[in-house]
């Protein structure tokens, strides 16, 4: 049975994930643009970056700049990732304009499945994050909290320890869950955080289904699944249909993982792809796939290189007046392909396949 959403959240991650692993040259007068378009695309929640070290995360180094500088635009809500008290305190110098104390967020953990990349992407083991749980949950209970959230990270598999089981992914959620649940706190929400590409869409319904069955009060589910072998989309489909609303995606599929092994090939889902997939089925989004596509083509410029989208290169498909002519001629190039939003001349001189019928029946 089917238990797709009416609607979803869908949250680009392209100024913080997908330019952390692009140029450290990159000017802040060309991300301020890219910010602005992405404000054009009917985003309600968009982060601005990271408040990360420079020592690590050179591309974030502008960061403080930006978070002055930019312009918000009505009915968005801007934020930031922070990774420690440092830099919430840097980011929370820019409230309201960014906005990190949002209510109605529910407390929540997070620890990784894979020790190699807990320690490698935060520095801290395993063990440690499970340990730091303790004073989360303490903190939610003083504060009277009634809900939580846990996130699992890279439930699927490790590029340094290998394939995890089914049994593994449900014992450690046992173990996460149950904290919460030893302290009267109900878990409500999962979060998948994948860095390393190992999701497949049959996974990803296992596991989803389990969750359902072994916890109901679990109604749920957030995707941050990275895509470097080209299955998240498929992945993401499946969480649609077992009733996930919330994901995680950047324009034109950037973004990467310099701890993961991948790099930029650990991209995301391109937003225009996820959103264009979701109109199609029916589900509301609040993005303009247009204006999207708009963005993607500013992101190129920014970035100086091609993204991996689909439906940027090609456009939405065609209905009623915007259906391609019937005499247009070859279209090879992607220049070409962009005739959708760039108009007929791109293709201008191209030779033609086409033959008029009337001189066809008279011939």
């Amino acid at each position: 049975m089917s238990l797709l959403p009416d609607s979803v959240t869908i949250t680009d991650d392209t100024m913080r994930e997908g330019l952390q692993i692009e140029s450290a040259a990159i000017s802040v007068d060309a991300k301020l643009r890219l910010l602005d378009a992405l404000g054009e695309t009917g985003a309600k929640l968009i982060s601005i970056g990271s408040f990360a070290h420079p020592k690590w995360t050179p591309q974030m180094a502008c960061i403080d700049e930006i978070a002055e500088r930019f312009v918000p635009k009505p009915g968005i809500v801007y934020t930031a990732a922070v990774f420690n008290k440092t830099g919430r305190d840097r980011a929370d110098r820019y409230f309201p304009k960014l906005d990190l104390r949002r209510k109605n967020k529910l407390p929540a953990t997070h620890v990784e499945m894979c020790d190699s990349f807990a320690r490698r992407n935060y520095n801290r083991t395993q063990a440690q994050q499970i340990a730091a749980m303790d004073a989360t949950i303490a903190a939610a209970q003083t504060a009277g909290a009634q809900q939580a959230s846990v996130a699992i990270g890279n439930p699927f598999g490790s590029n340094f320890e290998g394939p995890f089981s089914h049994a593994q992914r449900m014992a450690f959620l046992e173990m996460m869950i149950g904290k919460w649940q030893a302290a009267g706190i109900t878990v409500t929400r999962v979060s998948f955080l994948e860095a390393m590409g190992w999701n497949l869409p049959h996974l990803v319904r296992e596991f989803m289904v389990a969750i359902r069955e072994r916890w109901p009060a679990v109604t749920d589910f957030h995707m941050h699944l990275h895509n470097q072998r080209g299955a998240t989309l498929a992945s993401y489909y499946e969480a649609l249909q077992l009733g996930a609303r919330e994901f995680d995606t950047c324009l034109g599929g950037m973004g990467g993982c310099p701890y993961s092994g991948n790099g930029r090939s650990a991209g995301h889902v391109p937003t225009e792809d996820f959103v264009d997939l979701c109109h199609e089925m029916g589900v509301q989004t609040g993005y303009d796939l247009g204006k999207l596509i708009d963005a993607v083509a500013v992101a190129e410029e920014v970035v100086g290189h091609p993204l991996w989208g689909h439906v940027s290169k090609s456009g939405p498909r065609p209905r009623g007046a915007a259906l391609y002519p019937i005499d247009m001629p070859f279209i090879e190039t992607l220049d070409e392909a962009a005739h959708f939003r760039k108009g007929p001349q791109v293709y201008a001189g191209q030779i033609s396949p086409w033959k008029d019928n009337d001189a066809l029946l008279r011939g």
